[in-house]
């Protein structure tokens, strides 16, 4: 399982709340808290929704998402 605590981090930084990232990337909230514990993958489109979202850059990808 990846950790996801830095994406947590920057989704609370960025929008407050999981709840406004989920409408602001169009994926329920149920879905984003499957992702965060571990319980669902994203797809190509959906991480680069997350990615644009958040304002993540290319050499950060890897510590946001790929950090076990």
């Amino acid at each position: 399982m990846y950790d996801t605590s830095k994406l947590r981090g920057r989704i609370v930084e960025k929008y407050g709340s999981q709840t406004a990232f989920a409408e602001a990337a169009g994926n329920s909230v149920s879905f984003i808290s499957q992702y965060m514990n571990g319980k669902k993958q994203l797809d190509q489109t959906t991480m680069d929704k997350w990615i644009d979202a958040l304002d993540i850059a290319d050499d950060d990808i890897r510590a946001y998402f790929f950090t076990k």
